[in-house]
């Protein structure tokens, strides 16, 4: 079962276990989701306790709950309380109906290490010390603890840096917002400006390519050595913006002007016309201008003024040996926005 199936991570886990061939995937979202070979998809809201109990209850034989749900909150408090209530209702609802459970994955990040609040101990491990509450990866964490004691399943935690691969409607997609924003700048005839803070044009960052994280938190959940413990997943390279910016401008076509620093939820909230006139002569596929922004993320990722790294060793330590080049997978990723005809 994968739970967020329609997100970023989400969406890439169940195409990587269906393409496995030994697996019958059951993706839970909000939005549901067509059906394919191995995969049927349940549409219900997990924050509704009696209605995860009529979506999930009769599902008897679910062997490994992926869960990769989140739902969005103005501040971090406010995150707490639905995060954990959606984890709870979906692990007491399998956990009741199937006797053949082994095994929940859960998907966090590095605000676990307070990324997310400022300049923090790098490169993160995942032996580091916690920090002041609020951070509702944290009582999720603490909740499979707790409640796997007793139960027959362990449990797993995946931190990714920011992940990258395909999604629409997605709050959180740096892919998305680069593609875009390069995609209008060269509409409109503009070089390629980085939009964020000054600092976060040299800091040192990571992120997780989502085919490379689907293959990692699978070997997590399925081997021995990997049980109750949690996993820092990244590409294995680190990169500064102000190299990877100019191989963006040299995908796109676009030169690379001098940096300015300017709110993209601001500047970009007035382009959804500009977005249907390319939609219509590029004979792009349609897909509104609310399911390709993602701004506010973007602007939360080039304000990061120091380093997001964290030490990928430990996975490589229990057996995961994968990596990904980062521009690479840039590149990739814009070519499957392009065949899918999602930007020009």
């Amino acid at each position: 079962m994968v739970v967020g199936a329609q997100g970023v991570i989400g969406r890439t886990l169940v195409e990587h276990l269906a393409g496995l061939g030994d697996w019958e995937v059951i993706g839970v979202s909000r939005r549901g989701g067509r059906p394919a070979p191995r995969v049927r998809h349940v549409a219900v809201d997990l924050l509704d306790l009696d209605a995860t109990r009529a979506a999930l209850g009769n599902l008897r034989a679910v062997t490994h709950v992926f869960y990769a749900a989140y739902q969005e909150r103005p501040t971090w408090a406010e995150l707490v309380a639905p995060n954990l209530a959606m984890l709870t209702n979906v692990v007491e609802t399998v956990d009741a109906a199937s006797p053949a459970l082994r095994h929940v994955s859960l998907m966090q990040g590095y605000k676990v290490y307070g990324a997310h609040l400022g300049p923090f101990k790098t490169p993160a491990r995942e032996s580091d010390a916690g920090h002041m509450p609020p951070e509702f990866n944290v009582d999720q964490q603490d909740y499979l603890t707790a409640r796997g004691r007793n139960a027959g399943w362990s449990w797993s935690a995946i931190r990714p840096s920011v992940v990258c691969g395909f999604a629409t409607g997605n709050p959180m997609n740096l892919t998305m917002v680069l593609a875009v924003y390069a995609s209008m700048s060269k509409e409109l005839g503009l070089p390629l400006r980085f939009p964020g803070a000054p600092g976060a044009y040299d800091a040192l960052l990571e992120v997780t390519d989502a085919g490379l994280l689907a293959k990692a938190t699978v070997w997590a959940a399925t081997t021995a050595a990997c049980a109750d413990q949690a996993f820092n997943i990244n590409n294995g390279d680190l990169f500064r913006w102000s190299e990877m910016w100019p191989a963006v401008g040299r995908y796109f076509g676009l030169e690379v002007a001098a940096t300015l620093p300017m709110s993209l939820e601001s500047v970009m909230a007035d382009k959804e016309e500009l977005w249907k006139t390319m939609t219509a002569r590029h004979g792009l596929a349609g897909h509104s201008y609310r399911e390709v922004s993602s701004w506010r993320f973007g602007d939360a990722v080039f304000s990061w003024d120091y380093d997001m790294i964290a030490d990928g060793s430990k996975a490589r330590r229990f057996g995961f040996h994968e990596y990904v080049e980062t521009e690479t997978m840039f590149y990739a990723l814009f070519d499957d926005l392009r065949r899918r005809r999602v930007i020009p």
